[in-house]
């Protein structure tokens, strides 16, 4: 479906298209590896920078466990599949891995070589290997909106006001 605000590299590996839920408005960088096997949704207003990984599946288990059987097997045992979600103004940074199963809330800020894996709240900075959240964006947005009250109502595409709550 043609998003008309919503960009993707041409040097961008996408897998499995058909199982991507992408909203507008979202932009995704050069040299990205994104897996939609087991299931991936990308809110509104994302940001994946460079050299991101957004996986749904992995086989790093099953590989391990069956060796050269694993080659050619219909169902490779310890193989990974599950739905990853990013949320609406997200920001991914450069050399980020963000790991099956993951989900990521509203205005998440994931920073550079963080590898990530599990749930993050809205609004978390997260950031490590493995990342856990190590700020949240609102105070970092805080004094921009002061000198800018007029995007305010834009916050996030809910309100600042609904974003503080």
């Amino acid at each position: 479906t043609w998003l008309p605000h919503t960009r993707v590299s041409i040097a961008v590996e996408l897998q499995c298209a058909q199982r991507l839920q992408i909203d507008d408005h979202v932009f995704i960088g050069h040299f990205n590896f994104i897996d939609a096997a087991g299931g991936l949704s990308i809110g509104e207003g994302t940001q994946i920078t460079n050299h991101v990984s957004v996986l749904s599946h992995s086989s790093h288990v099953a590989v391990r466990l069956m060796g050269r059987r694993y080659w050619g097997h219909p169902e490779p045992v310890g193989t990974i599949r599950a739905a990853t979600v990013i949320g609406p103004y997200c920001f991914i940074g450069p050399c980020a891995v963000i790991a099956p199963g993951s989900r990521l809330g509203r205005g998440v800020l994931v920073r550079a070589h963080a590898y990530v894996d599990g749930e993050f709240p809205d609004f978390a900075v997260v950031g490590g290997q493995p990342a856990r959240v190590i700020g949240d964006v609102r105070e970092m947005d805080a004094e921009w909106l002061q000198r800018h009250p007029e995007v305010a109502a834009h916050y996030c595409g809910i309100g600042w006001q609904q974003a503080q709550r």
